[in-house]
């Protein structure tokens, strides 16, 4: 029996869709009836209402114990999609909490309940950092704790630390990096909303570069790997490298919108993080760019894809059919 963990999710929902295909019995667990609605939507847009039915969904989360003895019930392999995503440096205990105790939940569990295999779902914002002689990012590159990073950052590469234990004690584990993942706009948090912003007419760019990725690579390059002998392994997931300029202005193309055509620079980023902190302090809002962010996208991060494509042989869509997939089924 599998179980997926975070099925409500962008990543958990496809997953679940991918695996439907092949599994009898998917366990999937949700915090509370209203998540259900977004991954029941996705089933209805790939009319695949019936295999929505062979899913168990149960009640519980990654932070509360005794829900999770219940998830955890015959369970042989588990996903551990569940993740916080947020850049609001007000969120570091929550994302502490969620991030790094809730996989050590997961990991506690799976190796108490004898778990075949656990596939645990990572960020490129969990790779190391390069040295200044080094161009190209892979998984062997060290992360140094000397360098600043994003509470977001910091959470998942301490997620993977647990992952990391679980394997030293004995739990056969793999650990995909993913790039920004794009999949369907139901989801209008995260990557969904590079789609909302270029439907209303977003005018600015940078050319700071990424990876980028399609979630149903993601999900099918998961299921593979836990089907593989791989273990002690973690693999980055990248289609295309791309800058911001060029992922915008493609979306832009396809969906027939204004391309932005005003480059924002570093010099004026550092301004707008400083002022959205003032406005976030003085008026309790939330925060719409912090100091970290705004070096994120300046900066050039070329990450290579070379590990994954020679373990499983394994081809990526291009981001081009990614984003003309995901526009095709949210029109």
């Amino acid at each position: 029996m599998v179980l997926v963990t975070g099925g409500t999710g962008l990543v958990g929902a496809h997953l679940l869709l991918h695996l439907t295909e092949s599994e009898d019995a998917i366990v999937a667990i949700y915090r509370n009836e209203k998540s259900i609605v977004k991954p029941k939507l996705l089933f209805q847009q790939f009319q695949k209402e019936a295999e929505f039915s062979k899913i168990i969904w149960i009640e519980a989360d990654i932070l509360d114990i005794p829900s999770l003895e219940i998830a955890f019930q015959n369970i042989e392999y588990v996903y551990h999609c569940a993740a916080q995503i947020s850049f609001d440096p007000k969120d570091e205990n929550l994302l502490r909490k969620v991030n790094i105790e809730g996989t050590a939940n997961i990991v506690n569990f799976c190796l108490d309940k004898n778990v075949k295999k656990l596939c645990h779902v990572s960020s490129i914002a969990a790779l190391g950092d390069l040295k200044e002689h080094e161009t190209i990012l892979t998984e062997e590159i060290e992360w140094n704790p000397e360098v600043s990073h994003s509470d977001y950052a910091i959470t998942k590469y301490g997620a993977e630390m647990e992952v990391w234990r679980g394997q030293q004690e004995g739990l056969k584990v793999v650990i995909v990096n993913p790039g920004v993942i794009f999949g369907s706009t139901i989801w209008k948090t995260s990557s969904g909303t590079f789609f909302t912003k270029v439907k209303n007419n977003f005018p600015f760019y940078t050319y700071g570069t990424t990876g980028y990725v399609g979630v149903f690579d993601v999900v099918k390059i998961m299921v593979l790997l836990m089907k593989s002998d791989s273990n002690g392994e973690r693999f980055s997931l990248i289609s295309e490298n791309l800058s911001f300029k060029e992922i915008i202005h493609l979306i832009a193309g396809k969906m027939n919108a204004k391309k932005p055509t005003f480059e924002i620079k570093p010099w004026m980023t550092s301004i707008i993080w400083r002022v959205d902190w003032f406005f976030s302090t003085v008026f309790k809002t939330r925060r719409n760019l912090s100091k970290n962010a705004s070096k994120t996208i300046h900066s050039k991060e070329f990450i290579s894809n070379a590990k994954i494509k020679n373990a499983l042989n394994y081809n990526f869509q291009s981001i081009v059919e990614v984003v003309e997939i995901v526009l095709s089924k949210n029109q």
